[in-house]
């Protein structure tokens, strides 16, 4: 079984993620969303509201899994049986990102293979980022979450 980790934040999980993800599936037998806590970032939901967020959007799908860590991503990899880290880029400045890390976690982990893969233009402009400061200033989001999901349900009151 070919098992890809889709490494991020998700803060919060976005229909471009979403895309990406959709990608993947057709490319691995398994996908497993996999949110790191940043404490380097202001979360908008809890790491908890995350996980139940992404695992409501794929409830119907037994080849997405969804979980937390806190370790390296390459550890997090091989822990799930994970061969390939599965990134999305958007424009140039992610893929130059992306790049020097998937270099770098080849260093580390010479037997993970980063996959690269491009977000649809339509949904190219969707970033967590600009979902919460939207949010912020009260704007909808709706058209940036994937489909059935209402941020709201999953803020921290």
């Amino acid at each position: 079984m070919k098992i890809a980790i889709f490494p991020g934040s998700f803060d919060p999980f976005t229909r471009g993620h979403e895309a990406v993800v959709d990608e993947a599936l057709t490319l691995f037998d398994k996908v497993v969303i996999a949110i790191g806590d940043n404490i380097g970032k202001h979360a908008l939901l809890s790491v908890e509201n995350r996980l139940k967020l992404i695992r409501k959007v794929y409830a119907d799908n037994p080849r997405v899994e969804c979980i937390a860590y806190s370790t390296l991503t390459g550890d997090a990899a091989r822990e799930v049986g994970a061969t390939a880290i599965v990134r999305g880029v958007r424009n140039t400045v992610d893929f130059e990102y992306e790049r020097t890390m998937a270099q770098i976690n080849r260093r580390i982990f010479p037997d993970i293979t980063t996959v690269m893969l491009f977000t649809p233009p339509a949904l190219s402009d969707i970033a967590s980022s600009t979902v919460r400061e939207l949010w912020a200033f009260k704007r909808d989001v709706s058209d940036m979450m994937p489909e059935g999901i209402d941020l709201k349900e999953y803020i921290d009151q």
